[in-house]
């Protein structure tokens, strides 16, 4: 793009409609040689923008002498990230992103620079209606604190956010620091200064408490080189250098040299001198505790490899932490440390998952830390940027389906973005009503297509009922498609399947036209059953706690989840029943009145028919030393321990006791319920197994369950190990949270304990006898139909409802 300079506007030009209002945002800006660019997108709220010139942005500047502000004119980009960040339906957006190229001469016209803040809004028009706003700041990167430049000699023009706009500051008479190079006792700055200040020294002003201290400072007409030295600062906090002319004048000083070399000095009391570098290129010196400072960014094969200093290292294990914003969940990877006070890690993109195989990092932001292995989350620090990298980001990398960038917050803390798989063309709001009211619709008068359609959980895994449903239609070779629901690349479903984007065109399409939809749990709120389509509703668990209807809680209704749940509930043909006790409450919870099948669950097919070499091969996989007490502890989540996006965990259970009671020849595995977020604990002892795609797994593999109120229980009884049931919290949950479909408490298949200590000493002695007769009568109620033939039952009757039974079968 060529070069476009400010011109004055008429004010007549610039009469906004009081009626209207408009949105405008700063998305990037980046210097391209002299120039700056601004790109971000701007709108009319209730006015299209899904065709070039449907909207038309202008950045109008105001100087600080407030005379006639200058107009600076935009160049219109598409955009459809616009469209998507507005989550409204009515209007596409697409076409109003906007680039203006800045030409900093144009604030100084002729050399004539005038010192002081330059005011940024933006005019918005569509047709004759116009809108003034603000240009507000995006979350992060570049367009969070655009980068500073020197444009001309001695003037340095700082564009960043303050009366809710982007304002542009012109400042001259500035000394420039030219070098920083770390020494033995502290740094030394070389650098030049305006003549008023040459000649004078260089000072540090402590910013908390006006302290002020001189350098040494040596002359070579305006150029000078000052030393620094550690013991001048005696005083922890932000240290600010100045130059002090001869005559009295303080000069402002600022860096103008390519940032490189070490930054943080180790001081004897564990603390560092670091020399750091703001978004306005303004130096400071702070006392402070270390920081990871990273100064190179390495693409490698796993995701990237970063590295950077580390002061004061003592030795101590060090992990790399990710930590996603949203359900809080982490991810560790070990750090290595060398005695010149360096660090590395690599900061992996498709981390292998409990069960050994990679998974990508969910979508959302992860922040990154460094930690002491096993330390408390306080004690975490942030990876900070050196100066020098900054101008590397944003890095992009793909791997299969997903682009992961990363970038930075708050001006230099290093963060990634695990980004969605659906482009923001797929997943805006209006598209998705448009897939959903236009063409799922239309190809619904498609025919039918001899496929199966599976959902797990939204697209989360292959396990449960559906992967047991799907290896019985294999095993057959039936000639159908099999079509496998993923979210957010999140699973690799077997050869022979295809994975299909949740939300994307292909799976509207096939949700229309499958002839079989086959799912464990809610189905979209959109479904239309067509004649000669099979809905199976297969569900996930045998349920002890009140679920749906049966709940007596105001939240449930809060969200208009049970309205929804009535239509869905009409599409279903078939309701999987795992037992004649759960068939009455399945149909009580749900209002279903249609055909329940009692066939038993086809996912405990395998726990029936499993041999020990499939035992041994998962607990291998799981890192189960042979020999060892594999304890599947899954606690499910209490409905009033909200936070965020998720519910909190609340283990309850000593971790610090069981370790030395047990630890010696048992295993802990540690298997929240999905809605469970935040930091789990994960050593030698205690096993994170919270991301492992397959329950079914960690069931074959234990040798005992504890649990509280999770339906897990049931599918264990099929292997007929002991079970220990945790219930600190049995009378809140029972009588005032959640409560029972049939009375627990006398017909538990194992001890009901009320406390951590009486866990252990269950699992130090376990003792299955004296609960051998109710376990017994526990199996017989609950599972008296897992035999390992409960898939094969299911396929039946769905083949049967869709007329594709073979004669010879019925």
């Amino acid at each position: 793009m060529s070069r476009i300079s400010l011109f004055a506007g008429r004010q007549d030009r610039l009469r906004t409609a009081p009626a209207a209002s408009a949105r405008v945002g700063l998305r990037q800006a980046v210097w391209d040689g002299d120039v700056l660019s601004l790109s971000g997108d701007g709108r009319l709220e209730g006015h299209p923008g899904d065709r070039p010139g449907e909207t038309a942005v202008t950045l109008e500047l105001t100087p600080p002498t407030e005379q006639r502000p200058l107009v600076l004119p935009t160049h219109p980009r598409y955009l459809p990230e616009a469209t998507d960040d507005s989550a409204q339906q009515v209007h596409g957006l697409d076409w109003t992103g906007f680039t203006a190229l800045l030409d900093p001469r144009s604030l100084g016209p002729g050399g004539r620079w005038r010192p002081g803040t330059w005011r940024v809004d933006a005019l918005v028009a569509a047709g004759q209606v116009r809108a003034r706003a603000p240009l507000a700041a995006h979350w992060c990167g570049s367009a969070e604190y655009p980068p500073a430049r020197w444009v001309d000699e001695g003037v340095l023009l700082v564009p960043r956010f303050g009366g809710g706009t982007l304002q542009l500051t012109v400042l001259t008479g500035l000394g420039t620091v030219t070098g920083l190079e770390r020494t033995p006792d502290g740094f030394r700055l070389s650098g030049r200064a305006p003549a008023a200040a040459a000649g004078g020294r260089l000072i540090l002003r402590h910013r908390e408490t006006d302290t002020a201290v001189g350098c040494a400072t040596d002359w070579d007409g305006a150029a000078f080189t000052a030393r620094i030295a550690a013991g001048q600062c005696s005083l922890t906090g932000h240290w600010e250098p100045a130059l002090l002319g001869p005559g009295g004048a303080t000069v402002d000083l600022r860096a103008d040299c390519p940032p490189a070399g070490r930054r943080q000095l180790p001081l004897p009391d564990r603390q560092v001198l670091y020399a750091k570098q703001l978004s306005d290129l303004h130096l400071q010196f702070c006392v402070q505790d270390p920081e990871p400072l990273v100064d190179t960014l390495t693409a490698v094969p796993e995701g990237y490899r970063v590295a950077g200093e580390l002061p004061h290292h003592d030795g101590a294990a060090l992990e790399l932490v990710l930590r996603h914003s949203g359900d809080g969940r982490e991810r560790r990877r070990p750090v290595t440390t060398g005695p010149d006070g360096r660090f590395a890690a690599v900061l992996p993109l498709e981390p292998p998952a409990s069960d050994g195989r990679p998974r990508p990092l969910a979508k959302g932001v992860w922040e990154l830390s460094l930690r002491r292995a096993g330390a408390p989350e306080h004690e975490e620090l942030s990876l900070r940027l050196h100066p020098g990298v900054l101008e590397a980001l944003p890095l992009r990398a793909v791997r299969g389906p997903k682009t992961f960038v990363l970038e930075r917050r708050w001006h230099d803390t290093l963060i990634l973005d695990s980004t969605p798989v659906l482009t923001a063309a797929e997943r805006n709001a209006r598209r998705q009503l448009r897939l959903r009211t236009g063409t799922y619709p239309e190809a619904r008068r498609r025919p039918l297509r001899d496929a199966v359609l599976y959902d797990v959980f939204g697209g989360r895994s292959y396990s449960c009922n559906p992967r047991a449903v799907h290896e019985e239609l294999a095993a057959r070779g039936l000639p159908l498609e099999h079509l496998w629901v993923v979210e957010d690349g999140q699973e690799q479903p077997p050869p022979g399947t295809t994975a299909l984007r949740m939300w994307s065109p292909e799976w509207y399409e096939a949700l229309a036209t499958s002839r079989y939809l086959v799912g464990n749990t809610h189905f979209p709120e959109f479904l239309e059953r067509r004649e000669g389509q099979v809905v199976a509703q297969l569900w996930h668990g045998t349920p002890l706690k009140r679920i749906a209807r049966q709940v007596r809680a105001a939240w449930m209704t809060e969200d208009g989840y049970l309205d929804r749940l009535e239509h869905e509930v009409r599409q279903w043909n078939l309701l999987l029943s795992p037992s004649p006790f759960a068939t009455p409450v399945l149909a009580d919870s749900f209002d279903y009145r249609g055909e329940l099948l009692e066939a038993g669950y086809p996912r405990n097919d395998r726990l029936v028919r499993a041999d020990p070499a499939e035992r041994a091969a998962v607990r291998a996989r799981l890192g189960v030393p042979e020999g060892r007490t594999a304890v599947l502890y899954a606690p499910t989540w209490r409905d009033d321990q909200r936070e965020g996006d998720r519910y909190r965990l609340d283990l309850q259970l000593d971790l610090g006791a069981a370790r030395a009671a047990l630890g010696g020849d048992h295993v802990l595995l540690l298997r929240p319920h999905v809605h469970v977020g935040g930091r789990m604990p994960d050593d030698d002892f205690v096993r994170d197994v919270s991301d492992h795609p397959d329950v079914a797994d960690l069931m074959l593999a234990a040798d005992v369950l504890v649990t509280d109120y999770s339906s897990l229980m049931f599918d264990f009884a099929v292997t007929g190990r002991p079970m220990l049931f945790f219930t600190y919290d049995l009378e809140h949950y029972r009588n005032r949270l959640r409560g029972f479909t049939f009375d627990f408490e006398s017909s538990a298949p194992g001890p009901l304990l009320a406390d951590s200590a009486a866990v252990v000493a269950a699992l130090r002695d376990l003792d299955p006898e004296p609960y051998r007769e109710r376990y017994r009568a526990f199996r017989e109620r609950f599972c008296p139909l897992d035999d390992g033939r409960a898939a094969a039952r299911v396929v039946d009757r769905m083949l049967e409802l869709a007329g594709r039974l073979p004669a010879d079968s019925q």
